[in-house]
């Protein structure tokens, strides 16, 4: 029998350049309108680990969770945000933009509740919810990329802290 994480998978970026290069483009946007609408980078790493943590995504886990410590995210913080709604940890902010991210990635009911987004809304401008929801978008999709070709977590590292 094969171990199923052996197996090899279509790279995507080589047989489908075009279509890499337009998803690097789509996540090189989202990340500039975050950084235009002021959505805290700390945040963005929180919603960007825990749709990852609802998606099992590995790869996106090491490389989240490594970006996150860079940024100065403390491993308490990381470890706890699988449960963030039992835990003092997390801010009004974060706790509205986790919320959100739950909702958008788990669509299975086909909508995000009007409580949710409105809970957003209260801290956070259009142009952030914009940014947010687009963060959670690509990283669904990144997710879903991942675990799809089988992407192997463990050499992500992280950019020097500017």
């Amino acid at each position: 029998m094969t171990d199923s994480n052996s197996v090899s998978r279509v790279a995507l970026k080589k047989t489908t350049p075009e279509v890499s290069a337009a998803m690097g483009s789509l996540h090189a946007a989202a990340v500039s309108a975050a950084r235009d609408a002021k959505v805290e980078p700390e945040i963005l790493e929180l919603v960007r680990i825990r749709a990852s943590q609802l998606n099992g995504c590995a790869f996106c886990l090491d490389m989240h969770t490594k970006d996150a410590r860079a940024q100065g995210e403390t491993e308490q913080r990381i470890y706890a945000l699988d449960a963030w709604r039992e835990t003092p940890f997390f801010t009004g902010r974060e706790r509205a933009a986790l919320e959100l991210t739950e909702a958008v990635t788990l669509v299975r009911d086909g909508h995000v509740p009007d409580a949710v987004y409105a809970q957003a809304a209260e801290v956070f401008d259009e142009a952030q919810l914009a940014a947010l929801i687009w963060a959670a978008t690509v990283i669904n999709a990144y997710n879903r990329i991942a675990i799809a070709t089988r992407m192997v977590p463990g050499a992500h590292q992280p950019a020097p802290k500017q």
